[in-house]
């Protein structure tokens, strides 16, 4: 009887300690698992933080997570390293009106960076915020991949919606994730802090 209940102790133990490790390489928000790491255009890219997008703080919009080449809970050296770098955004609503996502956008990307870089940059503030032109769904997945020499492209669902090419863009759409002026819950979030 003894031998039986300690064999069973035994088994219930190891599918415990391979349940646990079968997790250990994923972080969890909001019921959305996003892996410790990806391969992204042939680089191994780390999770460097995870966050939640509420509106009006009870609509959960979408969970966020932020990989990096070299993680780093520094904001300046996320948003101007030239690393390969991936935001992952699984959508939890279906609130994310495209008219919605284009001038939420505008607003915020516009509040986050300065005046001068804004107005430099506007056309291609205008050509990203183009290509958010679906309406959102549960489930719905937004990747944007910045690779050094290629520029910032814009995924939805797995079609490519477009490249912005050079670092200054990426850095603008970086900064309005992660800067000063981003919002402070996902800023937190995004860099692990």
């Amino acid at each position: 009887m003894v031998r039986r209940v300690m064999g069973w102790l035994v088994a219930v133990g190891m599918t415990l300690m391979m349940t646990t490790v079968a997790g250990a390489g994923e972080r969890e928000v909001a019921g959305v698992s996003f892996p410790e790491q990806k391969e992204i255009a042939g680089h191994t890219l780390k999770l460097n933080g995870v966050a939640l997008r509420k509106a009006l703080m009870v609509v959960k919009v979408f969970a966020g997570g932020l990989y990096l080449e070299q993680p780093t809970q520094d904001a300046a050296t996320a948003i101007e390293s030239e690393q390969v770098k991936h935001f992952h955004l699984h959508y939890l609503t279906s609130k994310a009106t495209a008219k919605k996502l284009r001038e939420g956008f505008i607003e915020a990307v516009t509040e986050a960076n300065p005046p001068e870089l804004v107005e430099a940059h506007q056309a291609q503030i205008n050509q990203y915020a183009g290509w958010l032109d679906k309406d959102m769904q549960p489930g719905d997945i937004s990747e944007s991949i910045y690779e050094p020499g290629v520029g910032l492209t814009l995924f939805i669902n797995g079609e490519k919606k477009g490249t912005i090419p050079g670092a200054g863009f990426a850095q603008l759409y970086m900064r309005y994730n992660l800067g000063e002026k981003a919002d402070a819950r996902l800023r937190k979030g995004y860099l692990g802090l």
